[in-house]
């Protein structure tokens, strides 16, 4: 599979956003985030992880996007298929390319435009504040507004290229979890497992490991975002690893649980119940069906449709984010579309406050949905004793 996409993806992209534009009322969209940087230009670095230098990418209501960007990234720019690049020297304590980035929105959208931003949640300005009052003050009396969701609801839907770089990077952890007994025993350290198991994922061959969180603790565990601890794993562990690693800027998100030794009773009863909440899930979805709906698929099976549990939601949108619209959640009642990529992550309470959680990845179609992570058995994953 090649890296990147070929140039009509990117047009595609851009003219459905200007399709939606144009409905919108808007003469321009600015982005200032990497995944929405990226998405309508290609360009990928790992650069994003400082916050010195801010970015720019801007969508006319007609033409080519343009980059308005600090100069160290022009080489690499020049490399996507975005033409008009227009540079500053970065860092400039005076003036940030913000008089570079005012003329060129006066350029395309007049004196009198509205310029959309991601407004919704899970959105953010990646600009220092005092620059964005600037650049307000300087586009008076051109307003900025909220894009209408116009930016969410194309991310949401994959095209076919994107689902196969999901299912690449999918794959490749999969094999990684297939490793797994190669790295963890009784007696091993919680934190040297989760460095191992990153290594496995990239010698499967993932770009890298942005996240890895689980677990490990008797019959159960009490939180699955915590770092991990030298603490050494012992008979009657669930283990829980759940990795985001990524291949071309694509990432997967899904979990495995691994008893160390035999399970209990109610470990071995909760991952039955979480792999059938999660084929019950993937069994009744379907276009048109809402993600609160298939939240409800789930949470019957989990709590007899109780609603009872935290864990706030059983799932979400994945893509070029580890967590992408929509929530499966009771609230979130966003129509779910051929295309989208989401994880079902069902989520069952054991006994003095643990929990185990299951995740997988699957793309939505016209006529249901496809695994794109390899589906785990009813019986939990037993890591025995070395003999």
């Amino acid at each position: 599979m090649t890296r990147g996409f070929e140039t009509a993806e990117f047009q595609a992209r851009v003219a459905r956003c200007q399709a939606h534009m144009a409905k919108a009322g808007l003469s321009a969209i600015l982005l200032t985030t990497e995944p929405e940087f990226r998405y309508f230009s290609g360009f990928l670095t790992r650069f994003w992880e400082s916050p010195t230098r801010p970015w720019y990418l801007i969508v006319p209501a007609s033409g080519d996007p343009i980059a308005v960007i600090p100069a160290i990234g022009a080489a690499l720019m020049g490399k996507t298929w975005i033409n008009d690049i227009r540079t500053w020297p970065s860092p400039d304590l005076e003036d940030d390319g913000i008089s570079l980035l005012a003329e060129t929105l006066r350029e395309i959208s007049g004196t009198d435009g509205l310029i959309g931003l991601p407004m919704g949640p899970e959105t953010h300005l990646r600009m220092p504040q005092s620059d964005f009052q600037n650049l307000q003050a300087r586009l008076r009396p051109q307003q900025f507004g909220d894009d209408a969701g116009i930016i969410r609801r194309l991310r949401m839907i994959k095209s076919n290229a994107e689902v196969q770089k999901i299912e690449r990077i999918c794959q490749i952890a999969n094999r990684a979890f297939n490793r797994v007994s190669e790295i963890a025993q009784a007696g091993i350290p919680l934190d040297q497992v989760f460095r191992d198991f990153q290594r496995l994922c990239l010698e499967e061959g993932a770009d890298w490991v942005p996240y890895l969180a689980g677990a490990g603790d008797q019959n159960g565990y009490s939180d699955v975002i915590s770092p991990a601890t030298a603490a050494p794993l012992e008979s009657g562990d669930v283990l829980m690893l759940d990795t985001g690693a990524v291949w071309d800027g694509y990432f997967c998100d899904f979990d495995r649980n691994f008893s160390i030794g035999a399970p209990s009773p109610k470990v071995s009863d909760g991952h039955k119940r979480l792999i059938e909440a999660t084929h019950a899930a993937a069994q009744s979805l379907r276009p048109g069906q809402t993600a609160a709906e298939l939240f409800h698929v789930m949470d019957k099976v989990l709590t007899g449709g109780a609603n009872s549990l935290d864990a706030g939601r059983y799932g979400h949108g994945l893509g070029l984010q580890l967590t992408e619209w929509p929530s499966l959640m009771a609230g979130d009642h966003t129509v779910l579309e051929a295309g989208m990529v989401l994880t079902l992550e069902p989520v069952v309470l054991l006994e003095d406050g643990k929990i185990m959680v299951h995740e997988e990845n699957v793309v939505l179609s016209e006529t249901g949905c496809r695994f794109l992570s390899d589906p785990s058995a009813p019986d939990i994953l037993q890591i025995e004793a070395p003999q």
